[in-house]
């Protein structure tokens, strides 16, 4: 699969001081999240990779092209979807999102008719004629969203697109992001605070700590080879269930009341866990079945060390 973004030896130095720390790696996935505390560096990323920061050291490459040598060429494909407000005082919402387009490159006619298309695609049809300072937070954030996309961008840049946003707007905004994913022939960067937009929308993920790349991982190829946890409450001999249980491979850790966690090799199916349980007579009352979240992966990469060297990155 082509890289979507390459860095290598990625440092960038803001106000005399080291902000991106020696970044190594490769990004493939059709959508992918980048996550990180408050001050880990994301913003900084973003921002280099649209060309406003130059690498210190290192290079950065979007699609092949390296964002400092072929600083246009990496613009013209890239859509920006910023956090904050952006918008031109007293413009009506298509006028905006048509300069964006002519920014972007597009010529005034097609830049026009995209215009339009975009945003009857995010469903402001009705609205685009429509002063952007009347527009509620909901409509704000489509408008962005339609300017970040109606140039037709290879990669589009998302920066908290759910931020503010009442729970049917949210599930509206990622349900769009699903359908750009699947349908536009878009790759996106998703940079969020919120561990489940990423989960709901990402196949790739980049953690950043402290300016360093803390994991960088496939998400499905992580939760396929994170080890398989039972949670359960049992009634009878525990202790002998536990013996017969680690006897074929698991991890078993007894609690008080017949509560019980088991860690499950990947060879061993939850139905081995109930036959065990019949033969010995205990019986299962309660069991929670689960595999590792993207929580999980999130608070393990901020309790471990930075990655620092290509290998590890990669």
């Amino acid at each position: 699969m082509q890289p979507v973004i390459e860095f290598d030896g990625l440092t960038v130095h803001l106000g005399g001081r080291e902000i991106l720390h020696s970044l190594s790696g490769v990004l493939r996935g059709k959508a992918i999240g980048l996550l990180g505390p408050n001050g880990a560096g994301k913003s900084t990323f973003l921002n280099t990779l649209l060309g406003f920061h130059r690498p210190s050291r290192g290079a950065v490459r979007v699609h092949g092209c390296d964002v400092s040598r072929d600083a246009m060429a990496v613009r013209r494909m890239i859509g920006y979807m910023p956090e904050n407000e952006a918008f031109i005082a007293g413009m009506s919402g298509v006028r905006f999102v048509r300069y964006m387009a002519e920014l972007a490159g597009l010529p005034s006619e097609e830049a026009l008719e995209r215009a339009h298309e975009a945003f009857f695609y995010v469903g402001l049809g009705e609205a685009r004629y429509r002063k952007l300072g009347t527009y509620s937070l909901g409509m704000k954030q489509l408008a962005k969203l339609a300017q970040a996309i109606a140039h037709g961008p290879n990669l589009l840049l998302l920066d908290e697109p759910t931020n503010g946003l009442d729970p049917p707007a949210r599930l509206r905004m990622l349900q769009l992001i699903r359908e750009i994913r699947d349908t536009q022939g878009m790759n996106i960067v998703l940079s969020s605070h919120l561990l489940h937009d990423v989960e709901e929308c990402c196949d790739e993920v980049l953690i950043l700590n402290e300016g360093r790349i803390a994991a960088l991982c496939n998400l499905e190829e992580e939760r396929m080879a994170n080890r398989k946890f039972l949670e359960l409450e049992t009634v009878g001999d525990e202790n002998t269930f536990a013996e017969a249980a680690e006897g074929i491979g698991c991890q078993c850790a007894l609690f008080s009341r017949g509560r019980m966690k088991i860690v499950l090799p990947q060879q061993i199916e939850v139905r081995q866990i109930y036959q065990l349980a019949a033969e010995r007579g205990v019986q299962i009352r309660r069991m929670n079945h689960r595999r590792d979240s993207l929580e999980d992966i999130f608070l393990r990469a901020m309790e471990g060390p930075r990655m620092a060297s290509p290998a590890q990155a990669r």
